[in-house]
């Protein structure tokens, strides 16, 4: 059964204990989209830091019909915030590439953009930047690689989406913030809709192994394995030549 006080307790001496060991005194620094994910993490880190340690970076993309959720999350936790419009940058890099971008590469962009984004205010306010992904969305790939799957940090990777959802309701998140669609920002398009199930779904055959649909469970495995690849680190050639350290 899932314990949702004990592990908003542990996560929050998790990240306080992050900070001793990996900047005392830094800030941490969350895109903030207005999801449920952006908004536990940055909450998270409020109860963990205080307030006054914790920027919020809000990164529309030209207009973002969702940005009052955004600015409701960062209200709502009373934390500093920066507004960086990313569509300029994204619209340049698209004109100096020789060739017609993929599909894939347009959609890829901004998230890298953001998190390029992020390291800029990170770097520049004594910062550590947060990842906010979930152990749901890892689990199928469902993050941009050097996007929104980096970070210094990462409070929520090993929780699914129903966790997360109990886990902000535990931190006093405004219901609509907990309960917003998942959308992915990219394509228009729900996570869902993307994924071709629902996260209810794929937390019960994570936690369970169980599952109703066969070809669901081929879906699910077969992104999985597929994905692996994202949350591991670059493959590294090693030629076995001593160093003076070892």
């Amino acid at each position: 059964m899932f314990d949702v006080y004990r592990v908003r307790r542990d996560c929050v001496e998790w990240i306080r204990n992050f900070f001793e060991e990996n900047g005392q005194g830094c800030n941490a620094v969350v895109g903030i989209s207005g999801g449920k994910d952006s908004s536990i993490v940055a909450a998270l880190c409020v109860e963990a830091l205080g307030k006054d340690r914790v920027i919020g970076v809000l990164m529309p993309n030209g207009e973002q019909h969702d940005i009052d959720m955004a600015y409701l999350l960062v209200h709502h936790l009373g934390i500093r915030h920066f507004v960086v419009n990313i569509k300029d940058a994204i619209d340049g890099l698209v004109r100096s590439v020789p060739f017609e971008l993929s599909k894939q590469s347009r959609e890829n962009l901004p998230p890298r953009i953001r998190m390029a984004t992020l390291y800029a205010v990170s770097q520049s306010n004594n910062g550590r930047v947060a990842n906010t992904c979930n152990l749901s969305e890892d689990w199928v790939g469902y993050a941009t690689r050097y996007g929104d799957n980096a970070g210094d940090f990462s409070p929520c990777s090993h929780l699914t989406v129903q966790e997360m959802k109990a886990l902000g309701r535990a931190l006093g998140l405004p219901d609509v913030l907990v309960d917003k669609t998942p959308i992915d920002g990219l394509c228009g398009k729900t996570d869902e809709d993307n994924l071709g199930f629902t996260y209810a779904v794929l937390d019960r055959y994570i936690r369970t192994g169980e599952i109703d649909d066969p070809e669901t469970k081929e879906r699910i495995d077969r992104k999985h394995r597929a994905n692996l690849f994202k949350l591991q680190l670059m493959p590294a050639f090693d030629p076995h030549i001593e160093t003076a350290a070892e």
